[in-house]
């Protein structure tokens, strides 16, 4: 704690024993101000601007420490200056002191509590970001809750200023005047239970409800709003319809099967989407039949001979049509209308907030539903090139339609698409160059970990070319060339067959959005319970971003499955706030939380803990010795902000860290935990174990040398 923390703390601690010390508190009572109320009143008579300065100064005071007296004060006001003058003193005073009270919590104890339960105040921050004024006025209003606590509470939580300040104001107006009001005839008061009566307490509560009945009021006048010119149907055919099987609608509509909900599930191409049948699946397929061919043929200084590795091409895409094929009855229509859910093939298109119509074989169906979800996912993004309209470029959606290997593979994009792929071709047999705008590949990555994975593409033969700006491609001699800036220069760089892999957008078009006027940019707009404009109609999965993985679509699925289906009576927020993604490269790249280059933006002190992976017995026994472990965690503390990992089986390595991140477990407690030898595994351990000795409690081992010294004696 700061040494201005401690003095403010001193000095606050200081005036309370005092008040205490010297019974200043008897002159805060009802007894005392009824039987000096003469004397006061004429004090003010004689000289009431200071009599009004002084008495607006104590109560501030008294208020700003949390001094038991307050109604006592607020009495006196209405006793001593009357309805008008009473009610502004006390007023202003009340708002003023509690202001106080609220900068010195949060001066004092806020990082104090943050550092001790900073996850769980994180979602109350989310909370009273959004609805803080609403809440803290309701509290205003009910004189049931001690305005000190309130004070202290606030004041640890992310409300400005300002907004306390006048929230406070007209939230403690009305009970303010009661008691002022009550005060100008304290003659007739014996004690606070004359003023404030049950029947009171009850109206005050049933005010307290007025911002959320008023929340509650603007909220339906809203949806309403939204609906205009709609016809809302007297009943509906579905509770729910899912627009497109990939990740997140098949999860979405798994979950409303599940709870019994009708749900009708509508995909134009193929159950599963891009992750079963362009993406994870089949890329993850080719990337394994490249590394058992690149294992093979690195295997000699093990002991095993192989003359010649020889690839055939075709039969490698048999092979990961084969992969697909025995994955593809997980999403498949028989096993999802055994689930419960009515799927239909065929093109959908939302023709109000309650209808969507169905195209199949030329014939079209309308029907009816309580809510709808958005999961139609994205496609790759290929940016209008100059030439490239007479170039036959691949993507990632058609690149599994190819039978024959690639010469020369031009791969534009150094993301983690562009580098998996890049490394399975040049695996394959390929000659593969990633071109890539940034200074670097894996932009988004630790710097180091993309230097890492850069420095091992290389020697599997990878040629990187980066601050490379792809311009434009042409033909020169009767071969594709594609013209990169570099430097102010222009560089041809030729190739038999040029990947386009730069990222992914989202398929907002062509199913009736625009026509209804859902709001949409880049992606579909959606709120906290991916909503979209229209409260019954949500979006999730690539197609409403912010993270476009299979893992994050399946999770956004919960949400929006339950909000829609349960929705007014209950909610949930979307949860972003521990999300692992992976690299599957070899090695691979692994992370969860914040990277360095975040936490640098974030302005989030932190200290770095390593572990070389060539150290680890189980990596030097199957030969992939290479890597690290990465753990940023807060200064002098176990608790882990972010994991980057680049070695073998990284993305399994992961898994423990997701899992400690989410119910706050802190390196102290993965370093108590047992882990197989010998494993990969052990990595994360003895990374705990890094963290550890750089933060050995140094004071305390000399004391217990000094006692292990004395007992040799």
């Amino acid at each position: 704690m700061s040494f201005k923390k401690v003095l403010l703390l001193a000095v606050i601690a200081a005036l309370f024993v005092a008040t205490f010390s010297f019974d200043l508190t008897s002159y805060l009572s009802l007894d005392f101000l009824k039987e000096q109320q003469q004397q006061l009143n004429a004090l003010f008579t004689n000289d009431p601007i200071a009599v009004f300065v002084i008495y607006f100064t104590i109560y501030v005071v008294s208020t700003a420490l949390s001094l038991p007296g307050a109604t006592v004060l607020t009495l006196g006001a209405g006793a001593i200056f009357g309805l008008g003058w009473g009610l502004l003193l006390a007023s202003f005073a009340a708002s003023l002191g509690a202001t106080l009270a609220f900068l010195s919590s949060r001066f004092i104890l806020r990082d104090w509590v943050h550092s001790k339960v900073g996850d769980r105040l994180d979602s109350i921050n989310r909370g009273v970001e959004r609805d803080g004024a609403f809440y803290l006025f309701g509290l205003r209003l009910v004189p049931v809750f001690p305005f000190f606590v309130i004070n202290l509470a606030m004041g640890l939580v992310s409300i400005k200023t300002w907004t306390f300040y006048w929230v406070s104001q007209v939230g403690m107006l009305l009970g303010t005047a009661v008691y002022v009001n009550a005060g100008t005839q304290i003659a007739q008061i014996n004690s606070v239970g004359d003023i404030i009566s049950a029947d009171l307490i009850g109206a005050f509560a049933l005010l307290g409800l007025t911002p959320l009945i008023a929340k509650f009021i603007l909220n339906v006048v809203k949806r309403r709003k939204a609906f205009n010119g709609y016809k809302k149907p007297t009943s509906f055919d579905n509770n729910l319809v899912v627009i497109g099987a990939g990740s997140a609608g098949l999860v979405s509509a798994y979950i409303a099967s599940a709870v019994k909900a009708k749900v009708t599930l509508i995909e134009r191409d193929k159950m599963g989407g891009d992750c079963l049948n362009t993406g994870c699946v089949p890329s993850k397929a080719l990337l394994h039949v490249a590394n058992v061919a690149h294992q093979t043929r690195q295997s000699e200084h093990l002991g095993i001979k192989a003359e010649k590795v020889s690839v055939d091409f075709k039969r490698v895409m048999q092979q990961v049509s084969k992969v697909i094929g025995e994955i593809e009855p997980h999403d498949s229509v028989e096993r999802y209308e055994k689930l419960g859910v009515n799927c239909e093939i065929g093109e959908a298109k939302i023709v109000s907030p309650w209808e969507v119509e169905i195209s199949q074989n030329g014939q079209t169906k309308r029907i009816t539903t309580r809510a709808i979800i958005v999961a139609t996912g994205a496609r790759p993004l290929v940016p209008s090139f100059d030439g490239l309209e007479k170039i036959d470029y691949l993507t990632s959606d058609n690149l599994w339609q190819l039978d024959k290997l690639p010469g020369r593979l031009l791969v534009l994009g150094g993301g983690p698409i562009g580098c998996e792929l890049s490394q399975a071709f040049q695996r394959l047999g390929a000659q593969v160059t990633i071109v890539e705008k940034g200074p670097r590949i894996l932009g988004p990555e630790d710097e180091d970990s993309a230097k890492l994975l850069a420095e091992r593409l290389q020697e599997d033969g990878i040629e990187i070319k980066t601050d490379h700006e792809a311009l434009r491609f042409e033909q020169r001699n009767g071969k594709d060339v594609l013209i990169a800036g570099h430097h102010g220069e222009e560089v041809g760089l030729s190739f038999d067959r040029v990947l386009i892999a730069l990222g992914r957008q989202a398929n907002v078009k062509g199913f009736g959005l625009e026509e209804i006027g859902v709001e949409v940019d880049r992606t579909i707009n959606a709120n906290e319970l991916l909503q979209t404009n229209y409260p019954n109609i949500y979006a999730c999965g690539d197609v409403v971003g912010p993270y476009q993985f299979t893992h994050v679509a399946s999770h956004q699925a919960w949400y929006a499955a339950v909000n829609a289906l349960f929705d007014p009576f209950k909610t949930f927020r979307v949860d972003y706030s521990v999300i692992p993604w992976v690299t599957y490269t070899t090695p691979q790249v692994a992370n969860v939380g914040l990277t360095e280059q975040e936490a640098e933006q974030q302005q989030k002190a932190y200290e770095i803990t390593t572990y070389d992976i060539g150290e680890l017995d189980r990596a030097i026994a199957d030969d992939s010795a290479y890597g690290r472990v990465k753990v940023l965690t807060e200064p002098g503390k176990d608790k882990i902000l972010g994991v980057n990992i680049v070695g073998p089986q990284a993305g399994e390595l992961l898994a423990e860290y997701v899992l400690a991140m989410k119910h706050g477990i802190g390196l102290n407690k993965v370093l108590g935990t047992i882990h197989s030898y010998p494993t990969l595994s052990e990595a994360n351990k003895y990374v705990a174990g890094e963290w550890k000795r750089a933060n050995a409690p140094e004071g305390l081992l000399k004391w217990v040398e000094k006692f292990h010294r004395w007992r040799r004696t």
